[in-house]
């Protein structure tokens, strides 16, 4: 487990994308501030408030230390273009604010929470908001979903995780080498386990979609798994779909993208948020 923390810090993710993102087609909105900084989220997608539209929040990947909320614009667009208001949020992160995990935690539920909110006045439908994220990100949608505390528990109604750590601590059926929980709550800012979205599943987390490499090294298939068996144990919807031979940050490379992109449609289109193309 210190191994799968410390490849979360150093391991860049392909398609990161430049900090501060630009989008010129994009609306821009500050959904949080704390202390002199202001965090931002970028909106696509058409308002209509008279028919309100289903709604995603994705959050970017970099091992809690970098990113940019460029990493999933193409995403975006696409649900953007499938009838969704789609938007990508930025966080603290340590490399820019000295953020530890939790801190992360707390700026994604509060994400969320400003999402709903605000639900009426951006044209969505706040009965059907999705988060979504991969790696880090992955992980911090996954909390919003599942852990309680740290600010806001205000859930989405289903997640999208893209090679998401949803595990950091041990559990029946994966029980990671080398685990060390003092190290992991220096980073983390909270012991793992609090931290830990398997530990927290229940009757409030959303039907879940995750996508994952079965080669990731970084962070483990049988993790997922293990998040899975929780999920079934609890009576919760969860799809797990792993692909053969890809490892870390498959998803925004090549026929992956369209891939993993094609099985986020399907899982909206299963939800009735969204049309069968």
């Amino acid at each position: 487990m210190i191994r799968l923390l410390l490849l979360l810090l150093v391991t860049p993710l392909f398609g990161l994308g430049a900090y501060p993102p630009e989008f010129s087609d994009a609306r821009e909105e500050v959904y949080r501030k704390v202390g002199d900084t202001e965090l931002k989220l970028w909106i696509f997608g058409e308002t209509d408030t008279e028919h309100p539209k289903p709604a995603i929040v994705f959050f970017f990947g970099g091992g809690w230390n970098s990113g940019s909320p460029a990493q999933f614009e193409n995403q975006a667009r696409h649900l953007a273009k499938r009838g969704m208001i789609a938007i990508t949020a930025d966080y603290r992160v340590k490399s820019r604010q000295g953020a530890k995990a939790a801190d992360c935690v707390s700026d994604a539920k509060a994400a969320i929470a400003w999402t709903r909110e605000n639900a009426k006045r951006l044209g969505i439908d706040p009965k059907k908001i999705a988060a979504a994220g991969g790696s880090a990100g992955g992980h911090i949608a996954a909390c919003t979903g599942t852990v309680s505390g740290f600010g806001s528990d205000e859930r989405p109604n289903a997640m999208i995780l893209f090679n998401p750590a949803c595990t950091l601590a041990p559990i029946e059926g994966w029980d990671p080498a080398g685990f060390g929980t003092k190290v992991s709550a220096e980073r983390l800012g909270a012991e793992a386990k609090a931290l830990s979205p398997s530990h927290h599943v229940g009757d409030h987390t959303p039907p879940t979609l995750i996508l994952h490499g079965k080669k990731d090294t970084t962070v483990p298939y049988a993790s997922v798994e293990a998040f899975e068996t929780a999920m079934k144990k609890a009576g919760r919807p969860c799809q797990l779909v792993g692909y053969e031979g890809q490892g870390h940050g498959f998803f925004n490379r090549g026929e992956s993208f369209d891939e993993t992109l094609a099985e986020a449609d399907k899982f909206l289109v299963g939800l009735g948020w969204i049309k069968k193309p």
